[in-house]
C-alpha cells in the first residue's frame, strides 16, 4: 500500500474513496465486515502477509473478499459521477488494483517468481524494475 507504481499509490485513495464517500458502498462495506469477530481480523491481519490473495478467511480465499471490496468500491466511485476533462470516471484509478484481483497474483508474487527464475536468487534487480 506504501509502495510501488505511480499508478498502485494512486489507486489506494481511490479503492478507500470508492467505499468510504457513497452512502451506499459503506452501507455495503459494514455489511461485508461487520460480523467479523477481533480473532479473526486479526487471523487475517496474520494471514495476509504471509498468503496474500490466497491466504484463507473463514471458508473463503483472501481473493474472494477482495472482489468483493473492489466491487462495493467501483460502485461506490460510479455513483459520485466525478469525471475528469476526458469524461472519464475515478473507477480508472481502480484499473490496475482490479487487474491484480482477476489475476490473483500481487506484485510481491511476481516479483517472487523473477527472483527465482529470471534474477537467479538476486535482489539487485528489484531496485530497477520496479523503480518510479
Amino acid at each position: 500500500a506504501d509502495s510501488g507504481s505511480q499508478e498502485k499509490i494512486t489507486a489506494l485513495p481511490a479503492f478507500w474513496v470508492g467505499l468510504l464517500y457513497d452512502n451506499n458502498a459503506l452501507d455495503a462495506a459494514w455489511d461485508m465486515v461487520k460480523g467479523w469477530s477481533e480473532d479473526e481480523r486479526q487471523d487475517l491481519r496474520n494471514e495476509v502477509p504471509k498468503y496474500a490473495l490466497q491466504g484463507r478467511f473463514r471458508r473463503m480465499k483472501v481473493l474472494d473478499l477482495a472482489r468483493e471490496a473492489m466491487k462495493i468500491s467501483r460502485h461506490g466511485l460510479e455513483a459520485r459521477r466525478k469525471a475528469d476533462s476526458k469524461s472519464r470516471d475515478e473507477t480508472m484509478y481502480l484499473d490496475c488494483l482490479q487487474e491484480i484481483v482477476d489475476s490473483g497474483r500481487t506484485t510481491a508474487d511476481d516479483m517472487l517468481h523473477k527472483f527465482n527464475t529470471e534474477w537467479k536468487g538476486r535482489v539487485d534487480p528489484v531496485f530497477e524494475e520496479y523503480a518510479y
